[in-house]
């Protein structure tokens, strides 16, 4: 298990590093949780004639700022690792490639689901047929790509990543979340979104 880590009390960091699991794995692991529940609501947000409002801005928030940031903690952190440590035998950089394809077609899908969650977030109606395919679409891919990183990933990632390895893992991941970091580095597209406008950040 990683290393805690230490910082001023009351500072940013320590605000931030309160908000990651001891163990970023683990953290990794609830994240998915949360992934597939905000999938949920996008399947129910696209079948309903009048979407719950208060639903739809969760969700916003969700893909706006932690969704992005928890693919840069993959993708900066997490995958890199897992290449470096992982043996021959493993046969893991395949898998680690589709997965980072998945997420360029994420972000491709990202766009467009943001635009319609925030449109019907400010007006009040429904997704329109196009809208709809756009958002279950985009779930059913996440799902996927969330199958793969829960039976495959995770598990090498604890057999393979050394203590060092996850304490590093975990201060990158700090340092994402907090709320002085420069929001290009994070993926964030809009950590304030409140549902007053259109969600495109």
């Amino acid at each position: 298990m990683a290393r805690a880590g230490t910082y001023p009390v009351h500072s940013a960091l320590a605000t931030a590093a309160e908000g990651v699991l001891p163990d970023p794995l683990d953290h990794f692991a609830e994240e998915h949780l949360r992934q597939r529940e905000v999938c949920g609501m996008l399947d129910t947000i696209a079948a309903a004639a009048r979407p719950d409002r208060a639903v739809t801005i969760e969700a916003l928030r969700h893909l706006t700022t932690a969704l992005p940031r928890h693919l840069h903690d993959e993708e900066q952190g997490l995958f890199p690792s897992l290449r470096h440590r992982s043996e021959p035998d493993d046969e893991i950089n395949d898998t680690l490639d589709r997965l980072d394809a998945d997420h360029a077609k994420t972000a491709q899908f990202l766009d467009a689901v943001i635009a319609a969650l925030g449109r019907i977030a400010g007006s009040g109606g429904a997704l329109t047929a196009e809208e709809a395919e756009t958002v279950t679409g985009f779930a059913a891919h996440e799902r996927r790509h969330l199958i793969v990183e829960n039976a495959i990933v995770l598990p090498l990632a604890r057999v393979r990543l050394t203590a060092g390895d996850l304490d590093a893992l975990r201060q990158a991941m700090v340092l994402r979340r907090a709320p002085d970091t420069n929001t290009d580095s994070t993926g964030d597209r809009d950590a304030n979104w409140d549902g007053d406008g259109d969600g495109d950040g």
